[in-house]
Parts: C-alpha cells; structure tokens; sequence
C-alpha cells in the first residue's frame, strides 16, 4: 500500500505541482481508501516515485525546465553572492516540475543588507517570515522573489547556523550546495 500511495502522491506531485510532499500523500491515501496510519510513505520514498514517473511520462519536459530553473538560480546565486547562496529542494534534487520555486537559503549574520540588495537590483518581491519545524520559537525572514521564469524562495539564517544543519539527505545525496557545484549539474 505504501508504494501505491508513493507513486499517486507522485502523479499528483507531477501533474499538479501545487501540493507538498506531505499534502500529496495525505491525498493520495484518500484516493486509494487507504487510511493515513502506518500507511504513508516517506518523502524519500514519494521523491523516488516522482523521479521514476518524471522519467517516464516527463522526460524531456522535466529535462530542459530542470536546465532553465538551474540557470535562473545561478543568476541570482550570483547576485547574491555576498551572503552565501546555497541551492536546495527539487531544483537541487532534480525533480522540480514546471510548477516549481527555485529555494536559496542564505547565510549572513548582515540579514537586512540582503533586503537592500533586493531593492538596488530592482525586482519585486515580498517579504515575510519562516518559522521552522524543529524551533517553532525561531523566526528566519524570507523573501520570495517573482521572477517570470520561477519563484525564488530565499531564507536567510544566521552564519553560524550553517555549520549545525544537517548536510545530507537520507539517501546521503547533498542537502544543499553551493554555486560551484550549481554550475557543474548544469554542466552535466
């Protein structure tokens, strides 16, 4: 049952591209009667499913909307070079569908110069909040830029945060990496 939920949490994760992990599994259980205990896959497991239904029904889109998002956040990396750009989630990962935000986690201990450097470079963005899952009691801002080509999420933490946070994946595949190593997946 949990396979069956991963693949059509999958699909939906695919064809829609709106949900979260989480949402699309909560959904997919429903769909197949399945109920939400002992049963759902983990995200591990939906993120091989997209990748096996990507291959097979959304190569060569997922393909070159892979190639564009990966380029779009090396421009803005770039941009932002002075706090530490590092590229994460789907785009790093390789199954941003066409629906995806590009996600850039900076780190500066000057957080309210990467707001500046927002307005000198002219793009409209909107400024808030993230409160984090595992210290619902820390807030980091967040600014989501709106750039025709993709969303870019940015969540700026404390330099010296980046030493503590978890630096692989389950799978042991990179959490997050920098422009150097954004530049060789284009390459590739």
């Amino acid at each position: 049952m949990r396979r069956r939920i991963a693949h059509a949490a999958a699909r939906m994760l695919a064809e829609d591209g709106s949900l979260d992990y989480g949402s699309a599994k909560r959904k997919a259980a429903r769909q197949l009667g399945a109920p939400d205990s002992g049963n759902l896959p983990d995200n591990q497991q939906i993120e091989e499913a997209l990748r096996s239904y990507q291959a097979l029904y959304q190569a060569d889109a997922t393909r070159a909307q892979l190639a564009l998002l990966r380029q779009t956040a090396i421009e803005y990396m770039e941009q932002l070079a002075d706090f530490d750009p590092h590229l994460t989630g789907s785009v790093l990962n390789g199954t941003a569908g066409p629906h995806a935000d590009i996600n850039l986690q900076l780190f500066t201990d000057h957080q309210k110069d990467v707001e500046f450097l927002l307005m000198r470079i002219n793009v409209p963005y909107q400024a808030g909040e993230l409160r984090t899952a595992d210290n619902p009691g820390r807030i980091h801002p967040r600014f989501i830029i709106d750039d025709p080509r993709a969303s870019i999420d940015l969540v700026v933490y404390p330099a010296s945060e980046l030493r503590s946070m978890k630096r692989t994946q389950a799978d042991g595949s990179p959490r997050r990496v920098r422009l150097p190593q954004v530049r060789a997946l284009v390459q590739t």
